[in-house]
Formats: structure tokens, C-alpha cells, sequence
């Protein structure tokens, strides 16, 4: 216990592998501007970075980025799982396109790529990417990463 006394950092295995620490660093860079003007956090925003943190090293980190989005979604109520474009109001049919903070569109409304709507409602669901293609969570990292 006494070591632990003046402790300022804990350091995770993936911290020397330099794609997985840019990731995490552009990740984390996302929580100051959504968290500025908070005057008391959550601690479910701590756990959060934490669970991340921990899985890191053993999965890919955009996958974790996307799981651990959506559960800030959901947490923060702004999930937005219904299956009407946000542009538009239409119902959406066989493809989707998310805007920031996943809120489904036509890909024609936001002039965005297509994703299946039934893999992404389910996403929004389950909140897990085992069922996605990588280049559909490649797809998800980026619109994360336009900010929270």
C-alpha cells in the first residue's frame, strides 16, 4: 500500500505499441470537449475508459471504440434506434447511413456509404460488433471519431 501512495500512472501492455496508443490517444481526445463544462462526472464514464483500457490489448481497439460509444449513447439517452431517416423522417428499408451520434439517415440524404440496416439495428441492440464486417466497423470508428 505504501507504493501506491504517490501513484500518477498505471500502465497498461499496449501502451508501447504505437497504432493501438494513437487510437486510444484519438479516442480519449474525444471526452474533453463532450465533458468540458461538466461539473460532477459519472463514475460510469471512468469504468468506462477503464473497461476499454483493459480489452485494449486483446481486441481490436476500433471495435472497442464503437461497443463503448454506444453504451455512452444509451447511458446519456441519446440513442437514436429507430429505423426513420433523421434527414427525412422516411422510413429506412434495406440500407443506412449514420450520422454523428448514430443517428440513422439515407445514405442518400448525408451522401454517406450504405451499411445493411438489419446488422446495425442489431448492433444498436446488442451493442456488440461480433456480427459486423470489418470495414462496417471501420465505417462506425469514423463517424465516432467526427466527435461525441
Amino acid at each position: 500500500m505504501p507504493r501506491l501512495r504517490s501513484l500518477s500512472h498505471m500502465g497498461f501492455p499496449w501502451l508501447f505499441d504505437k497504432n493501438k496508443l494513437l487510437l486510444w490517444h484519438n479516442f480519449i481526445k474525444k471526452f474533453e470537449p463532450h465533458l468540458r463544462d461538466a461539473e460532477e462526472l459519472d463514475s460510469f464514464y471512468y469504468d468506462l475508459l477503464l473497461s476499454a483500457a483493459k480489452k485494449w490489448n486483446k481486441q481490436n481497439p476500433k471495435r472497442i471504440v464503437c461497443e463503448s460509444y454506444i453504451m455512452l449513447l444509451d447511458y446519456e439517452g441519446r440513442l437514436y434506434p429507430e429505423e426513420n431517416c433523421f434527414i427525412c423522417e422516411q422510413r429506412i428499408e434495406d440500407d443506412i447511413a449514420l450520422m454523428q451520434a448514430f443517428k440513422p439517415a439515407h445514405p442518400t440524404c448525408i451522401y454517406s456509404p450504405a451499411l445493411p440496416t438489419k446488422k446495425i439495428l442489431d448492433f444498436f441492440e446488442s451493442k456488440k460488433t461480433v456480427f459486423l464486417e470489418d470495414h462496417e466497423v471501420d465505417y462506425l470508428f469514423e463517424v465516432v471519431m467526427k466527435g461525441l
